[in-house]
This record gives C-alpha cells, structure tokens and sequence, in this order.
C-alpha cells in the first residue's frame, strides 16, 4: 500500500511537471525576422526574459502559423496562449479601441505612448476586453514601426484630392472608412495576400509604416510613399484568463515585468530604425513624399471628423471617445 501510495504522488508530481513546463505558445503575423520585424523583436526579447527568469516556457509562432487574426484571438481566449493581434483581431472584442486609431490623432511617438501607458480611456478599453473575456487580457501595445504611411501605385498622394476614385487596401472596417472619407474605396486585404493584390491591381495603395513595406516588399509594386503621419502603428498581445490566474504571484510579476522591458526595447529599436527604413525605401524605388505642415492640417481636417462620425456609427458610447479626446487634451475637436 505504501509503495501505491508513493507511485500515485510521484504520477501527480511527473503530471504537474509536465503541464508546468508545456510552453505556452505565442502567435503574431510576419516573419521570424528581428531587423525586419518589430512584433518579432518584442517576442523575441520577451520570450528570453521569461525565460530566464521563471520556469514558464514560450514558443514563438510568426508568419500567421497558429491561423488569421480572428483564429488566433479565438484560439487564444480559449485555451492556454498568448497572441499579438491587430485591430482585426482586437476590435470584434472590443470595438471601443477602433477610438485609439482615429487618424491624425498623435503629434508624435511620446504623445502615443503616453496615451497608452497612462490614459484613462486605455484602461477602459483594457477592463472592457477582460470582463466581455471572462479574464483574458490585453497585456501590452507594441509597437510596430512608427507612424503609418500612405502608398499607391501610379498617383503619388499630396493632399485629399489624390484619393478620388482609388481603390485601397484596408486593415480593417476603421481603414475602410478612413478611405472613403478621402474620396477612395477601401477593401479588407489579409496581410499575406497585400503584395499579390497591388502586384494585380485589385488595389492600388494602401498604409503600413516604413517597417512592414520593407517587410512585405511592397516597394516592389508600389511607386510612391506620402508620410502623412495617419495613425500610430501598434499591435495587441493579449493573454488567456485562465492561464494568466494560474500563474504564481512571482511568475506573474516576472511576466508583467518581461513586458515592460521587452517593449522598452522594441520602443528604442522602433524609434532608432524608422529614418534608416525610410532611406532604404528610397534607394529601393519608392518615392518619398513629406506633406507640408498645411497639407498635414488638411487631411487632419477631412478625415478626423468624418471618422468620429463613423465612431458612432458602430454603437460606441460616447464616454470612450470623451475619455480619450481628454486624454489628449483634445475634447474642444469634438464639438467642431
């Protein structure tokens, strides 16, 4: 009986190990590239940090391995798993963070991240997804590669007017009405199909940041590149509630930690590669356009307000789009 008794605690023991030490996965779009890609450089360094601090184990799936947006975000408020989504895969939960991509809407990277880290609207957006989840969470916003810039193919974009009747690639139904206000039409594209799309004409522009045309090797079909500053490229990692509640009170705290310094890093590298991306995108076929201060004011004035109308088209209180305005110090826009 005894020797019963000690085989059945070492099986429990042998199980608890093993589930201890499956590794939770991660999933996120584009390549396993850290020069390439940003979202890789944060999993990366995050994974290391984990990892050398705990016993919690990470593997990294890039290029859309664990399914699209919709899949991944599903897969992962199910079961053990962590995911870097994008609005495409954010916004079906939570609608309210389509406020935070309102374009034109940042002055420049301090301001963003300020309105992340610090905002009260954030952290409305970050409780809205926990409780509509059952606990899962919204853990960081990682950077991309800076702001986003128009592209397009044979008509370089100056001011507003260039948009009529262009047909563009949109990220989501937010890119979409961002479009039409501008006079285009926007057609949801995954990110895996965006080259073969502009190489075939079905659109013929689109908006990424420096980092994900060099990543996607849209420089190949698209002649022309306007810095309009549109909006501030970043990306959800979002983490399974019942997987984030059985970390120990020390694992959880060098979770939240890794974090923090895996975003730090991916903040300076972001910020430091931008004007380098820029450069090697000119000497790589693409013509960089810079909007001048009047021209910036132009697309801030057709397409701020036309897209804060499209806001309360899609049944968003009021009081995410208030908070976030007073975030920035911005309310008095709202009653223009």
């Amino acid at each position: 009986m005894k020797l019963r008794i000690i085989a059945t605690a070492a099986l429990l023991i042998g199980t608890a190990l093993s589930a201890q030490a499956e590794a939770i996965k991660l999933g996120y779009n584009g390549a396993p590239d850290a020069k390439k890609n940003a979202v890789h450089y944060f999993a990366e360094n995050l994974e290391r940090i984990v990892e050398e601090n705990s016993d919690i184990e990470i593997e990294l799936f890039a290029n859309s391995q664990l399914g699209s947006e919709q899949e991944r975000m599903e897969n992962t408020l199910a079961s053990p798993s962590l995911n870097v989504a994008s609005f495409a895969g954010l916004a079906p939960v939570v609608p309210e963070s389509y406020v935070s991509n309102t374009p034109f809407m940042f002055a420049n990277p301090e301001e963003a991240r300020a309105f992340f880290d610090e905002g009260g609207y954030w952290k409305m957006v970050e409780s809205a997804f926990s409780d509509r989840t059952g606990g899962s969470e919204i853990l960081a916003v990682v950077e991309e590669g800076g702001f986003l810039a128009f592209t397009s193919t044979d008509t370089p974009i100056h001011s507003p007017a260039d948009f009529a009747g262009m047909k563009f690639r949109a990220m989501d139904p937010s890119q979409v009405a961002l479009y039409e206000a501008m006079g285009a039409s926007g057609t949801p594209v995954p990110w895996t199909e965006v080259y073969a799309a502009l190489q075939t004409g079905v659109v013929e522009g689109q908006m990424n940041p420096p980092l994900y045309i060099i990543l996607g090797s849209l420089n190949e079909v698209q002649k022309y590149m306007t810095r309009a500053n549109v909006q501030y490229s970043m990306q959800f990692l979002v983490g399974n509630g019942e997987w984030l509640a059985s970390l120990s009170e020390a694992d959880r705290k060098v979770l939240e930690d890794a974090i923090v310094e895996a975003n730090a890093l991916t903040r300076d590298s972001v910020q430091a590669n931008v004007e380098g991306r820029v450069e090697w995108l000119k000497e790589n076929g693409m013509e960089v356009i810079d909007p001048t201060a009047e021209q910036l004011a132009e697309f801030q004035k057709i397409g701020q307000p036309s897209f804060i109308a499209w806001l309360g088209e899609q049944s968003i209180d009021q009081s995410f789009i208030d908070a976030a305005f007073a975030d920035l110090g911005k309310s008095d826009l709202l009653k223009q």
